[in-house]
């Protein structure tokens, strides 16, 4: 296809503004799609089963379709800066891109993150106000602050003249004045193919791709997947692989595929300019060049953000280890991260002198909670401890991460949230009243200052605060920032199966985490005390049997409902003396050290280093 005729581009945006509801209206458009994912649903390039529950996209995917004579070729992004190394990667590849903005929350945080990265790469773009139909939109005020966002991140006079599209991805239309409603989406398409200019490539030089992203095929085996930035490719073809570190191979295209809709199929020859997928090379990596051997010449490699928290994965050790997961050696585990390496390149794995250990490193509480599902999804067990902060050290001095929070609450607790913000050291930025009457206030906060703040907001509002955060920059660190408030939790001293006769003597000592008829063990966690000290208590007592009333009448009517610890308030609970259990279908909080007399004599002496 002629150069002329063909998009690339990405969709990026704040998390659950309807990213992945646009593509999937974009694709029945054009009848790329009729049925696709369980049941025919909404959110076809929501593939994966976290991001089907999450409502948020993880990886990047790709698309294409025909409109016209002209091929678009999609890329799908997240919008949580966790996965900010997928929206990298991803924004490399393509040539523009669609700015998605919510009607009613307008620029948010992540929108920031996204809108700095495509700014600095000097990619056009297209701003669509999205979810018009909703009854509490204000599309003039929302089209003002991004305009006002666009100034902030300092863009060009070129970018500052975006063109606006207002859609409902939902209802599958788009136009371009508010006056006169839409019917399909096709505004949108001729505004992309006005917009957006064709790929900015050499036609006429060797060979050259950078490997953005990878596949695996069971046929082909690994292959992978950037734009042709120079030459063109096509099957059999003599390439050398020039990875990131310099080291060369020299092989054949055993394979070469384009997208089609979803679906990747085999080509025969690709022009410059394309998305496709290459397979030869067994070690491909994500960052590596392909090109001709001839003339073999590099791509600059691409830069990714370090990590700004971390935690250990070790082999489960507890007690009922073994018993659920089908891996659960430290070489398995070793196996599972290093191949996690390949793909996610924000990622970072670290052994340590423990050869049952690794520090795994991330950009995010989030984005090590998703590996830490996915691979208990596949029938891992581990255990991971509590997240830390990456400090770096810039000419002498110690930096710690900060980031950007911004918080929607109703306004009856406004008290409530600037004196839990206040207490972590937080710097209010904004503070503005909603049209529903809400507040919404942006801060600026520590990294250190943000663990624990979602699980303590949604105690203290009662589960109305809508909490998003997002990576700022490196600031020196903040000294006099009080440590997070010890919490003490209720600990089992018995092994053996909850009763609902100890339950309901325990819950007066603090609030549970389990309910009857559950398995536990010595040192394991079992509740929150309400008080800052551990309590030992035996869960597992019976009532006794006498000869006026039998045991059979105990009754557990009076148990209150424990609280529901999920892995991400799981991961924000635990101290720095206790573990999280993680195994394909349960999670447990338990101590380092199972045995209060050594907890306490261990406690004295000093941290515990297990």
């Amino acid at each position: 296809m002629n150069n002329e005729h063909l998009r690339n581009i990405a969709i990026i945006a704040h998390v659950d503004h309807g990213k992945t509801t646009l593509v999937d209206a974009m694709l029945r458009h054009t009848k790329t799609v009729i049925k696709h994912g369980p049941e025919g649903g909404n959110l076809i390039m929501d593939s994966m089963d976290l991001e089907r529950e999450k409502g948020i996209t993880i990886k990047a995917k790709n698309a294409s379709l025909i409109y016209g004579d002209h091929k678009i070729n999609l890329v799908d992004t997240p919008g949580h800066a966790d996965f900010g190394g997928e929206v990298e990667r991803t924004l490399r590849m393509v040539d523009g891109a669609l700015l998605l903005v919510d009607a009613k929350e307008g620029p948010m945080p992540q929108t920031k993150f996204v809108l700095r990265k495509a700014i600095a790469l000097g990619l056009p773009l297209i701003v669509v106000i999205n979810k018009i139909d909703r009854p509490d939109a204000r599309v003039d005020e929302v089209v003002n602050k991004t305009f006002d966002l666009f100034v902030e991140l300092n863009a060009s006079s070129k970018q500052l003249d975006f063109p606006i599209v207002f859609t409902s991805a939902v209802n599958r239309t788009a136009t371009l004045d508010m006056a006169k409603p839409g019917t399909d989406v096709s505004p949108l398409f001729d505004t992309i193919v006005k917009t957006i200019p064709p790929p900015d490539v050499t036609p006429d030089a060797p060979v050259q791709l950078l490997v953005l992203a990878l596949a695996y095929d069971p046929f082909k085996g690994k292959m992978g997947i950037g734009k042709i930035q120079a030459g063109s490719l096509r099957r059999a073809q003599s390439l050398m692989r020039i990875a990131h570190d310099g080291t060369r191979q020299t092989g054949n295209a055993m394979a070469l595929l384009s997208y089609k809709g979803l679906e990747r199929v085999e080509i025969e020859s690709a022009d410059c300019g394309d998305i496709v997928a290459v397979a030869g090379f067994a070690e491909i990596g994500i960052g590596d060049t392909i090109t001709d051997p001839a003339r073999p010449t590099p791509l600059p490699a691409m830069v990714i953000e370090e990590p700004t928290l971390r935690m250990t994965f070790a082999v489960n050790k507890s007690p009922f280890a073994g018993r659920e997961g089908k891996y659960v050696t430290s070489r398995m585990l070793r196996d599972r991260l290093m191949k996690e390496l390949e793909t996610n390149v924000a990622l970072r794995v670290t052994e340590t002198d423990s050869p049952d250990t690794f520090l795994v490193a991330g950009r995010g509480e989030l984005h090590l909670a998703v590996l830490i599902e996915t691979m208990r999804r596949e029938g891992y067990e581990l255990e991971v401890s509590q997240p830390e902060v990456v400090y770096k050290d810039v000419e002498g001095e110690k930096m710690e991460p900060y980031e950007f929070l911004s918080i929607d609450v109703p306004a009856n607790y406004q008290g409530t949230v600037i004196d839990e913000l206040g207490r972590r050291r937080a710097e209010l930025q904004e503070m503005a009243q909603t049209p529903t009457a809400e507040l919404h206030m942006e801060y600026l906060i520590t990294t250190r200052g943000l663990l624990g703040l979602k699980s303590a907001l949604m105690k203290r509002t009662r589960g109305t605060a809508i909490v998003h955060h997002v990576f700022d920059a490196y600031e020196p660190v903040v000294s006099d920032l009080p440590p997070q408030e010890p919490h003490g939790s209720l600990v089992s001293m018995e092994d053996g199966a909850s009763t609902g006769y100890a339950l309901m003597n325990a819950q007066e000592r603090g609030e549970m985490f389990i309910g009857p008829g559950v398995p536990v063990y010595v040192g394991m966690v079992i509740g929150q005390a309400s008080r800052d000290r551990d309590v030992e208590l035996n869960i597992c007592k019976q009532k006794k049997l006498t000869n006026v009333r039998s045991k059979g009448e105990e009754t557990t009517d009076a148990v209150v409902p424990p609280r529901e610890m999920t892995l991400e308030l799981s991961l924000e609970y635990i101290g720095p003396d206790e573990l999280l259990e993680v195994t394909p279908k349960s999670l447990r909080i338990r101590k380092r050290v199972a045995d209060a007399k050594l907890r306490i004599r261990a406690a004295r002496e000093g941290p515990s280093t297990e």
